[in-house]
Protein backbone atom coordinates (compact mmCIF):
# COMPACT_ATOMS: atom_id res chain seq x y z
CA UNK A 1 0.00 0.00 0.00
CA UNK A 2 1.35 3.20 -1.09
CA UNK A 3 -0.62 6.22 0.14
CA UNK A 4 0.42 9.67 1.32
CA UNK A 5 -0.50 9.78 5.15
CA UNK A 6 0.27 9.73 8.37
CA UNK A 7 -1.40 6.29 10.17
CA UNK A 8 -4.09 4.44 8.94
CA UNK A 9 -6.24 4.89 11.99
CA UNK A 10 -6.13 8.38 12.03
CA UNK A 11 -6.76 8.76 8.16
CA UNK A 12 -10.27 10.00 8.96
CA UNK A 13 -9.87 12.67 11.69
CA UNK A 14 -6.85 13.94 9.67
CA UNK A 15 -8.63 14.22 6.48
CA UNK A 16 -11.66 15.64 8.68
CA UNK A 17 -9.20 18.51 10.10
CA UNK A 18 -7.70 19.67 6.54
CA UNK A 19 -10.46 20.04 5.52
CA UNK A 20 -11.96 22.30 8.05
CA UNK A 21 -8.75 23.70 8.05
CA UNK A 22 -8.82 24.90 4.72
CA UNK A 23 -12.91 26.02 4.19
CA UNK A 24 -13.35 27.00 7.85
CA UNK A 25 -15.11 30.22 6.19
CA UNK A 26 -17.93 27.85 5.13
CA UNK A 27 -18.10 24.77 6.87
CA UNK A 28 -17.44 23.82 10.46
CA UNK A 29 -17.26 21.14 12.66
CA UNK A 30 -20.53 20.53 15.13
CA UNK A 31 -19.53 21.30 18.93
CA UNK A 32 -16.29 20.21 17.74
CA UNK A 33 -17.08 17.16 16.86
CA UNK A 34 -15.33 16.47 13.09
CA UNK A 35 -17.91 13.78 12.36
CA UNK A 36 -20.91 16.22 12.01
CA UNK A 37 -20.00 18.58 9.40
CA UNK A 38 -21.91 21.59 8.85
CA UNK A 39 -22.49 25.25 7.26
CA UNK A 40 -20.54 27.98 8.67
CA UNK A 41 -22.78 31.09 7.77
CA UNK A 42 -25.73 32.05 8.63
CA UNK A 43 -29.34 29.90 7.63
CA UNK A 44 -32.23 31.05 7.04
CA UNK A 45 -34.62 30.97 9.89
CA UNK A 46 -37.44 28.73 8.73
CA UNK A 47 -35.62 27.12 5.75
CA UNK A 48 -36.17 23.33 5.52
CA UNK A 49 -32.98 21.58 6.44
CA UNK A 50 -30.89 19.29 4.32
CA UNK A 51 -29.06 16.93 5.57
CA UNK A 52 -26.91 13.78 4.53
CA UNK A 53 -24.53 11.19 6.07
CA UNK A 54 -22.26 8.89 4.35
CA UNK A 55 -18.59 6.99 4.82
CA UNK A 56 -15.00 8.65 4.30
CA UNK A 57 -12.98 7.58 0.95
CA UNK A 58 -15.59 9.34 -1.66
CA UNK A 59 -14.74 13.13 -1.73
CA UNK A 60 -16.04 15.23 -2.46
CA UNK A 61 -19.42 13.08 -1.80
CA UNK A 62 -20.75 13.45 1.07
CA UNK A 63 -19.54 16.55 2.97
CA UNK A 64 -18.12 18.57 -0.09
CA UNK A 65 -21.98 19.59 -0.83
CA UNK A 66 -22.18 21.44 2.69
CA UNK A 67 -23.05 24.75 1.67
CA UNK A 68 -25.29 27.69 0.61
CA UNK A 69 -28.06 26.53 -0.72
CA UNK A 70 -27.36 22.84 -0.77
CA UNK A 71 -26.75 20.78 2.21
CA UNK A 72 -26.89 22.15 5.53
CA UNK A 73 -25.21 19.32 7.20
CA UNK A 74 -23.53 15.43 6.77
CA UNK A 75 -22.54 13.44 9.29
CA UNK A 76 -19.38 10.89 8.65
CA UNK A 77 -18.69 8.03 8.91
CA UNK A 78 -15.57 5.43 8.66
CA UNK A 79 -14.47 4.94 5.12
CA UNK A 80 -17.27 3.06 3.23
CA UNK A 81 -19.06 2.91 6.82
CA UNK A 82 -22.33 4.56 7.74
CA UNK A 83 -21.60 7.04 10.91
CA UNK A 84 -23.88 6.29 13.68
CA UNK A 85 -27.62 6.79 14.59
CA UNK A 86 -26.56 9.38 17.27
CA UNK A 87 -24.29 11.44 15.13
CA UNK A 88 -27.51 11.60 12.54
CA UNK A 89 -29.86 12.50 14.99
CA UNK A 90 -27.59 15.28 16.30
CA UNK A 91 -27.19 16.67 13.07
CA UNK A 92 -31.00 16.90 12.49
CA UNK A 93 -31.62 18.53 15.59
CA UNK A 94 -29.06 20.92 14.74
CA UNK A 95 -30.20 21.95 10.89
CA UNK A 96 -33.72 22.28 11.93
CA UNK A 97 -34.57 25.74 11.90
CA UNK A 98 -38.35 25.69 12.66
CA UNK A 99 -40.07 23.91 9.32
CA UNK A 100 -38.40 20.58 9.21
CA UNK A 101 -35.32 18.75 8.04
CA UNK A 102 -35.26 16.66 4.75
CA UNK A 103 -32.73 13.23 5.07
CA UNK A 104 -31.29 12.95 1.60
CA UNK A 105 -29.27 9.95 1.55
CA UNK A 106 -27.50 7.17 -0.57
CA UNK A 107 -29.44 4.00 -0.54
CA UNK A 108 -27.29 1.95 1.29
CA UNK A 109 -28.23 -1.20 4.52
CA UNK A 110 -25.96 1.26 7.35
CA UNK A 111 -27.65 4.50 6.18
CA UNK A 112 -30.96 3.28 5.75
CA UNK A 113 -30.97 1.54 9.08
CA UNK A 114 -29.60 4.55 11.13
CA UNK A 115 -31.43 7.35 9.61
CA UNK A 116 -34.45 5.48 10.21
CA UNK A 117 -32.93 5.25 14.11
CA UNK A 118 -32.14 9.09 13.84
CA UNK A 119 -35.27 10.09 12.37
CA UNK A 120 -37.38 8.15 15.61
CA UNK A 121 -35.61 10.02 17.94
CA UNK A 122 -35.78 13.62 16.31
CA UNK A 123 -39.64 12.41 15.69
CA UNK A 124 -39.89 12.02 19.76
CA UNK A 125 -38.39 15.80 19.60
CA UNK A 126 -41.06 16.82 17.44
CA UNK A 127 -38.75 17.97 14.87
CA UNK A 128 -40.43 16.94 11.37
CA UNK A 129 -38.42 14.70 8.98
CA UNK A 130 -38.83 13.39 5.79
CA UNK A 131 -36.70 10.82 4.24
CA UNK A 132 -35.41 10.29 0.56
CA UNK A 133 -33.08 7.50 -0.75
CA UNK A 134 -31.55 8.24 -4.08
CA UNK A 135 -31.14 5.10 -5.93
CA UNK A 136 -30.07 6.47 -9.14
CA UNK A 137 -27.70 3.65 -10.14
CA UNK A 138 -29.43 1.97 -12.99
CA UNK A 139 -26.84 -1.29 -12.82
CA UNK A 140 -27.51 -1.89 -9.52
CA UNK A 141 -31.20 -3.53 -10.33
CA UNK A 142 -34.02 -3.69 -13.21
CA UNK A 143 -36.19 -0.48 -13.74
CA UNK A 144 -39.23 -2.44 -12.05
CA UNK A 145 -37.49 -2.75 -8.76
CA UNK A 146 -35.86 0.82 -8.93
CA UNK A 147 -36.15 1.24 -4.71
CA UNK A 148 -33.27 -1.44 -4.74
CA UNK A 149 -31.06 0.49 -6.61
CA UNK A 150 -27.96 1.85 -5.17
CA UNK A 151 -27.40 5.74 -4.70
CA UNK A 152 -24.09 6.77 -6.45
CA UNK A 153 -23.06 10.14 -8.56
CA UNK A 154 -27.00 11.30 -8.41
CA UNK A 155 -27.01 12.46 -5.25
CA UNK A 156 -25.63 15.36 -6.07
CA UNK A 157 -27.91 16.64 -8.60
CA UNK A 158 -30.61 15.19 -5.88
CA UNK A 159 -28.87 17.89 -3.59
CA UNK A 160 -28.79 20.41 -5.93
CA UNK A 161 -32.17 20.45 -6.61
CA UNK A 162 -33.42 19.96 -2.63
CA UNK A 163 -30.90 22.77 -1.71
CA UNK A 164 -32.55 25.26 -4.37
CA UNK A 165 -35.77 24.54 -3.27
CA UNK A 166 -35.30 24.53 0.32
CA UNK A 167 -33.64 27.81 -0.25
CA UNK A 168 -36.32 29.41 -1.73
CA UNK A 169 -38.73 28.86 1.18
CA UNK A 170 -40.37 25.85 -0.24
CA UNK A 171 -42.09 23.83 2.29
CA UNK A 172 -40.49 20.23 3.94
CA UNK A 173 -43.31 18.76 1.91
CA UNK A 174 -42.57 20.87 -1.29
CA UNK A 175 -39.02 20.04 -1.13
CA UNK A 176 -39.47 16.81 -0.89
CA UNK A 177 -41.90 16.76 -3.59
CA UNK A 178 -39.53 18.35 -6.29
CA UNK A 179 -36.77 15.94 -4.74
CA UNK A 180 -38.62 13.04 -5.88
CA UNK A 181 -39.25 14.46 -9.18
CA UNK A 182 -35.93 14.93 -9.85
CA UNK A 183 -34.75 11.35 -8.63
CA UNK A 184 -37.37 10.35 -11.15
CA UNK A 185 -35.64 12.00 -13.79
CA UNK A 186 -31.37 10.79 -12.65
CA UNK A 187 -30.05 8.08 -14.22
CA UNK A 188 -25.98 6.88 -13.66
CA UNK A 189 -24.16 4.33 -14.56
CA UNK A 190 -20.21 3.45 -14.38
CA UNK A 191 -16.87 1.71 -15.19
CA UNK A 192 -14.47 0.90 -12.90
CA UNK A 193 -10.73 -0.43 -14.42
CA UNK A 194 -8.61 -0.78 -11.37
CA UNK A 195 -9.55 -1.56 -7.83
CA UNK A 196 -8.98 1.32 -4.43
CA UNK A 197 -7.50 0.17 -1.12
CA UNK A 198 -8.91 1.10 2.30
CA UNK A 199 -6.33 2.15 4.36
CA UNK A 200 -7.00 0.16 7.58
CA UNK A 201 -7.64 -2.40 5.20
CA UNK A 202 -3.78 -2.24 3.35
CA UNK A 203 -4.79 -4.21 0.18
CA UNK A 204 -7.11 -3.97 -2.91
CA UNK A 205 -10.95 -4.56 -2.67
CA UNK A 206 -10.75 -6.48 -5.52
CA UNK A 207 -9.20 -7.86 -8.50
CA UNK A 208 -9.15 -6.75 -12.13
CA UNK A 209 -7.23 -8.03 -15.45
CA UNK A 210 -4.96 -5.02 -16.69
CA UNK A 211 -7.07 -5.75 -20.03
CA UNK A 212 -10.33 -5.46 -18.50
CA UNK A 213 -13.22 -3.22 -16.99
CA UNK A 214 -15.89 -4.00 -15.02
CA UNK A 215 -19.11 -2.56 -16.07
CA UNK A 216 -21.72 -1.07 -13.32
CA UNK A 217 -19.62 -1.26 -10.09
CA UNK A 218 -21.07 0.40 -7.10
CA UNK A 219 -19.04 3.06 -5.23
CA UNK A 220 -17.48 0.55 -2.63
CA UNK A 221 -16.42 -2.13 -5.00
CA UNK A 222 -19.82 -3.84 -5.19
CA UNK A 223 -20.03 -6.02 -8.06
CA UNK A 224 -21.04 -4.82 -11.38
CA UNK A 225 -22.99 -6.44 -14.24
CA UNK A 226 -20.42 -7.65 -16.10
CA UNK A 227 -16.60 -7.61 -16.95
CA UNK A 228 -15.51 -7.50 -20.00
CA UNK A 229 -12.52 -5.99 -22.12
CA UNK A 230 -11.40 -2.76 -22.19
CA UNK A 231 -13.10 -0.69 -24.90
CA UNK A 232 -12.40 2.95 -26.51
CA UNK A 233 -14.11 6.04 -24.68
CA UNK A 234 -16.35 6.62 -27.40
CA UNK A 235 -17.77 2.75 -27.08
CA UNK A 236 -18.05 3.42 -23.40
CA UNK A 237 -19.99 6.03 -23.41
CA UNK A 238 -22.03 4.91 -25.99
CA UNK A 239 -22.69 1.73 -23.62
CA UNK A 240 -23.03 3.80 -20.77
CA UNK A 241 -25.31 6.10 -22.47
CA UNK A 242 -27.84 3.51 -24.43
CA UNK A 243 -28.60 1.97 -21.03
CA UNK A 244 -29.19 4.94 -19.46
CA UNK A 245 -31.65 6.49 -22.39
CA UNK A 246 -33.13 2.76 -22.52
CA UNK A 247 -34.02 3.29 -18.85
CA UNK A 248 -34.85 6.73 -18.65
CA UNK A 249 -36.77 7.05 -22.09
CA UNK A 250 -35.04 10.05 -23.28
CA UNK A 251 -35.98 11.25 -26.55
CA UNK A 252 -35.79 13.74 -29.45
CA UNK A 253 -35.49 16.91 -28.66
CA UNK A 254 -35.29 16.10 -25.06
CA UNK A 255 -33.30 18.77 -22.70
CA UNK A 256 -30.89 16.80 -20.39
CA UNK A 257 -27.77 17.83 -17.73
CA UNK A 258 -24.66 15.29 -17.66
CA UNK A 259 -21.91 14.72 -14.71
CA UNK A 260 -19.02 13.08 -16.12
CA UNK A 261 -17.47 11.87 -12.73
CA UNK A 262 -13.86 10.53 -12.50
CA UNK A 263 -13.80 7.99 -9.94
CA UNK A 264 -10.75 8.90 -8.10
CA UNK A 265 -7.62 8.26 -10.16
CA UNK A 266 -9.02 8.91 -13.58
CA UNK A 267 -7.30 11.54 -15.42
CA UNK A 268 -8.81 15.04 -16.05
CA UNK A 269 -8.18 14.62 -19.57
CA UNK A 270 -9.83 11.36 -19.63
CA UNK A 271 -13.14 13.10 -18.70
CA UNK A 272 -12.98 15.42 -21.06
CA UNK A 273 -12.08 12.83 -23.94
CA UNK A 274 -15.34 10.93 -22.33
CA UNK A 275 -18.03 14.16 -22.31
CA UNK A 276 -16.48 15.07 -25.84
CA UNK A 277 -17.97 11.22 -26.69
CA UNK A 278 -21.28 12.02 -24.66
CA UNK A 279 -21.85 15.45 -26.28
CA UNK A 280 -21.77 13.80 -30.16
CA UNK A 281 -23.72 11.06 -28.40
CA UNK A 282 -26.30 13.34 -27.54
CA UNK A 283 -26.14 15.51 -30.39
CA UNK A 284 -26.62 12.84 -32.75
CA UNK A 285 -30.08 11.82 -31.03
CA UNK A 286 -31.29 15.15 -30.89
CA UNK A 287 -30.80 15.94 -27.23
CA UNK A 288 -30.02 19.06 -26.10
CA UNK A 289 -26.70 19.16 -23.27
CA UNK A 290 -28.01 22.53 -21.14
CA UNK A 291 -25.35 21.94 -18.24
CA UNK A 292 -22.07 19.78 -18.40
CA UNK A 293 -20.15 18.68 -14.92
CA UNK A 294 -16.89 17.04 -15.72
CA UNK A 295 -14.86 16.37 -12.51
CA UNK A 296 -14.88 14.40 -9.10
CA UNK A 297 -17.91 14.73 -7.64
CA UNK A 298 -18.01 11.25 -6.19
CA UNK A 299 -15.02 9.17 -5.73
CA UNK A 300 -13.99 5.69 -4.55
CA UNK A 301 -10.54 6.65 -2.91
CA UNK A 302 -8.07 5.70 -5.70
CA UNK A 303 -10.39 3.63 -8.17
CA UNK A 304 -9.97 4.29 -11.67
CA UNK A 305 -12.32 4.85 -13.71
CA UNK A 306 -15.89 7.14 -14.35
CA UNK A 307 -19.20 7.35 -14.31
CA UNK A 308 -22.10 9.11 -16.46
CA UNK A 309 -25.16 10.73 -14.92
CA UNK A 310 -27.62 12.09 -16.57
CA UNK A 311 -31.17 14.25 -15.01
CA UNK A 312 -33.79 14.76 -17.75
CA UNK A 313 -35.05 18.76 -17.46
CA UNK A 314 -38.49 20.08 -17.33
CA UNK A 315 -38.48 24.17 -16.64
CA UNK A 316 -38.87 23.52 -12.91
CA UNK A 317 -35.64 20.85 -12.82
CA UNK A 318 -33.76 23.78 -14.87
CA UNK A 319 -34.44 27.06 -12.53
CA UNK A 320 -33.54 24.91 -9.15
CA UNK A 321 -30.34 23.62 -10.81
CA UNK A 322 -29.18 26.49 -12.13
CA UNK A 323 -30.44 28.42 -8.80
CA UNK A 324 -26.40 29.82 -7.16
CA UNK A 325 -25.23 27.64 -4.79
CA UNK A 326 -21.74 27.80 -2.74
CA UNK A 327 -19.59 25.14 -0.76
CA UNK A 328 -16.03 24.24 -0.88
CA UNK A 329 -16.16 21.68 -3.82
CA UNK A 330 -19.05 22.45 -5.73
CA UNK A 331 -19.03 24.78 -8.95
CA UNK A 332 -22.00 25.47 -11.27
CA UNK A 333 -20.80 24.67 -14.64
CA UNK A 334 -21.03 27.42 -16.98
CA UNK A 335 -22.03 30.13 -14.64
Amino acid sequence: MKKILNNPDAFCRETLEGIILAHSDKLKALDEDLRIIVRNDKVKEGKVGIVTAGGSGHLPVFLGYVGQSMLDGCAVGNVFASPSAKKMYHMISQCDKGNGVLCLYGNYGGDNMNFDMACEMADMEDINTMRIRVCDDIASAPKDKKEKRRGVAGMVFAWKIAGAAADKMMSLEEVAKVTNHALENIGTMGVALSPCIVPQVGKPTFSIQDDEMEVGMGIHGEVGIEVCKMLTADEIVKMLLDKICEDMEIKRDDEVAVMINGLGATPLEELYITYRAAHKYFEKRGVAILTPYIGEFATSMEMAGMSVTVMKLDSVLKELLEYPASTPFFINANR
